[in-house]
């Protein structure tokens, strides 16, 4: 079974490209959202984010996204040790959860694989694009962000340019009905590719 990579820096629509590779039956894994459940179920990984972050990264059982945002997006070193907390604990569930697909392929939605230099973990990548002003309308709508608070995020991942020499598909995501025809294609080459 071949393993994808599709990534794409932040509000390029990677969810939404992941999407239309599940409704073509692509059994598709979202680190960010188990990241975030790994964040919230596992004793191991909280008491790490505790112990990095202090007691205020938990209010109650849910995750103080805003103050864990704060003090990663504004700290390299801070980041650099979640990082090493989390990206451990959601490659592990990967791997246990790859060893339950039965597909000719399966995906890892992943921001940060070349930032992570976890390239050489996937059979192809696939990077999702955007032109920058759409990628910050899309994630101050979602998220309630201010446009500093994602440029403090985009800070932290590589530009498109350096990413796209890596990549086996580049799949710019500006029209939706573009994206899903484009999405098919790509499909259809990675199951000849299977």
């Amino acid at each position: 079974m071949k393993v994808v990579g599709l990534t794409g820096g932040i509000g390029s629509g990677k969810t939404t490209v992941a999407n239309f590779f599940v409704e073509l039956g692509v059994p598709v894994y979202n680190s960010d959202k188990e990241a975030k459940r790994l964040m919230k179920s596992s004793k191991k990984v909280k008491k790490a984010i505790v112990e990095l972050l202090g007691e205020k990264a938990y209010e109650g059982k849910k995750l103080n996204k805003k103050y864990i945002s704060e003090q990663i997006f504004n700290d390299e070193s801070v980041l650099k040790e979640m990082n090493g907390i989390v990206h451990p604990a959601v490659q592990k569930d990967f791997l246990a959860w790859t060893k339950k697909q039965k597909a000719p392929y399966l995906i890892q939605e992943t921001a940060l694989i070349f930032e992570n230099a976890k390239q050489e973990y996937y059979d192809f990548i696939i990077l999702v694009t955007a032109p920058i002003k759409r990628r910050l309308e899309r994630v101050v709508l979602r998220d309630g962000s201010s446009e500093k608070e994602v440029l403090d995020r985009l800070k932290n991942q590589l530009d498109d340019d350096e990413k796209i020499p890596y990549s086996d598909y580049v799949l710019e995501n500006t029209e939706l009905s573009k994206t899903k025809l484009k999405v098919e294609k790509i499909h259809y080459a990675l199951l000849d590719n299977s």
